[in-house]
């Protein structure tokens, strides 16, 4: 065998050994195949739009200036946006719209990719690399929405001289930032999906403010635009305004995480004490119900000696999110300290609330949760909760008395043989 054919086969062996140590094959079972699929998808057409694209001196300009502007924003809202990053626990809505979303409307198609992929390019390497909970495969996964979602919507604008004026330009930018937003959530939406199995609106598409707040970079993405067209030197005033934005959004994750179990995600016990005191003034005026149910999960201990307590930690955090996902939206779901929760359902009466602690014991039974141990991935089923209710103003008038008689009937429950509801009346 020639020295070519040992150098040859020794750079496969490198690049094989390489690429088996991607963190992108220890992610849960199947986002692998769909990561590869749709980062491939994105290659391919952002190499389509590369070579089909027309340049000139101007676009180039416009190129440069918005990826000056991304980097600048990028490094003085560094220390921002790590916080940021650290602090969210749900799809994560960044200022790069702003850049990417402006690109679309000025920019060539390939132009516009290149930029999207550069800006995501430097926060990795800036910001984001070391982040234990922002592995490179889902950076490269975010970069290929970026550039989907950046081609889905410049098929709206593609053929434009310039911005278009008058109404009906106005409504083609509307609808090319309506497909922007809708391909980019679906993109990150499979891919929450796939790594958690949630399914629920808040886990899948973020909260209302999420959303709130990436129809704004849209918006300051569009003024961006508009300035480059028609006024450039006042375009760099654009920073102040997203910067801004950037530090109120990190301020109220800051009050949002001060009432939050870092465990469970549920409200911690003092952030839900302050609010039930609240509804029950509120219910107290209004003269109307009030219903509490407090939650015991049965056997935790076993979890924790079979699992291990880090086992513990992420099952705790699978029937939160359970409990939150089987209550009405209004609800509130606390820790109340240990494997104990508690829910406040305001205006239930106890026929109301009997069958909401039911679904939520039945969801519980049937969930399975995968968990990590020494011996690797193992799933945890046969969960159960005994659950006590008790119902304002019959169970009690202050909280403390509703609380205690909830509990009464957890422990009911308890002794009675776990795995039931049992109300403040059958107590």
């Amino acid at each position: 065998m020639g020295d070519a054919e040992l150098a040859g086969e020794g750079a496969g062996t490198r690049l094989r050994t390489w690429v088996g140590h991607w963190e992108l094959w220890s992610g849960p079972r199947g986002v692998p195949a769909i990561f590869l699929v749709v980062e491939g998808l994105a290659a391919a057409v952002a190499v389509i739009a590369l070579l089909r694209s027309n340049y000139g001196i101007t676009e180039f300009v416009r190129f440069g200036s918005l990826l000056g502007l991304a980097f600048v924003q990028a490094e003085l809202s560094r220390s921002v946006e790590r916080l940021r990053r650290t602090l969210c626990d749900r799809p994560h809505i960044n200022m790069t719209s702003v850049w990417t979303f402006a690109g679309v409307l000025v920019l060539p198609s390939g132009l516009a990719v290149t930029l999207g992929l550069l800006i995501y390019l430097h926060l990795w390497l800036r910001v984001w690399r070391g982040m234990s909970h922002r592995p490179a495969y889902r950076v490269v996964y975010c970069a290929a929405a970026i550039v989907l979602s950046c081609l889905a919507s410049g098929v709206i604008v593609a053929g434009w001289n310039g911005l278009p004026v008058g109404f009906t330009g106005s409504l083609r930018i509307v609808e090319a930032a309506a497909v922007f937003t809708a391909a980019n959530a679906f993109i990150v939406a499979l891919s929450v999906y796939l790594h958690t199995g949630g399914r629920s609106p808040r886990s899948l598409f973020g909260t209302g403010d999420d959303n709130l707040l990436e129809v704004t970079t849209l918006v300051l993405g569009t003024s961006t635009a508009l300035g480059i067209v028609h006024a450039p030197a006042l375009v760099p005033f654009v920073l102040l305004p997203v910067l801004v934005l950037h530090r109120s959004v990190l301020v109220r994750q800051l009050e949002i995480a001060a009432n939050i179990d870092g465990k469970t995600g549920v409200l911690n016990a003092h952030a839900w004490h302050l609010l039930s005191e609240r509804a029950l003034s509120s219910a107290a005026r209004t003269k109307s119900k009030l219903g509490v149910l407090m939650l015991d999960l049965d056997h935790f201990k076993q979890v924790n000696d079979v699992y291990g307590h880090l086992a513990g930690d992420v099952v705790l955090k699978a029937v939160a999110t359970t409990i939150s996902e089987h209550v009405r939206d209004y609800d509130s779901v606390g820790r109340f300290g240990g494997e104990e929760f508690v829910v406040l359902l305001p205006g239930a009466t106890e026929t109301e609330v009997i069958p909401v602690a039911e679904r939520v014991r039945q969801a519980v039974m049937a969930l399975e949760v995968e968990v990590a141990t020494a011996s690797g991935p193992r799933i945890v089923r046969g969960l159960s909760v005994s659950i006590g209710v008790a119902v304002y103003p019959s169970g009690g008038t202050v909280l403390e008395r509703l609380l205690h008689v909830a509990d009464t009937a957890l422990y009911q429950a308890k002794n009675s043989g776990r795995n039931r509801v049992v109300s403040f009346a059958a107590a």
